[in-house]
């Protein structure tokens, strides 16, 4: 395999070591999940990073700080903003999430995606 050139980073399996979470508070979720995640960008003092993240089934209320970009690679989930007005998103479909956002983010099935986070300063 050859070196990716100066200043680019492919997102390459088996390249990085993957994250293991588990997130169980019931204030948060319906219930404990874990997820995995593998960040192959991050710049430092920004909270910029970028990789690819599953996760199995499940709802968690979220109050988002940042922007996030996300392209489903598996599976199907469904955003609900704090007003009820929803929409689902399957395999092969991109989206962002801008900063402010307020509701539930819902994995239906098990979910695999490629992000990427721009955090507010």
């Amino acid at each position: 395999m050859s070196a990716c050139p100066s200043h680019v980073i492919a997102f390459t399996a088996g390249s990085i070591d993957a994250k293991e979470t588990i997130t169980s508070d019931p204030a948060v979720v319906d219930r404990p999940y874990k997820a995995t995640s593998w960040r192959f960008f991050e710049k430092p003092g920004t909270g910029h990073l970028s990789g690819i993240w599953e996760a199995e089934p499940h709802l968690e209320r979220v109050h988002c700080d940042y922007d996030e970009m996300c392209h489903i690679l598996e599976g199907v989930v469904r955003l609900t903003d704090a007003n009820g007005q929803s929409q689902t998103f399957r395999a092969g479909e991109t989206f962002v999430v801008a900063s402010g956002f307020r509701g539930t983010w819902e994995n239906l099935t098990a979910v695999k995606k490629v992000f990427f986070i721009l955090k507010d300063r």
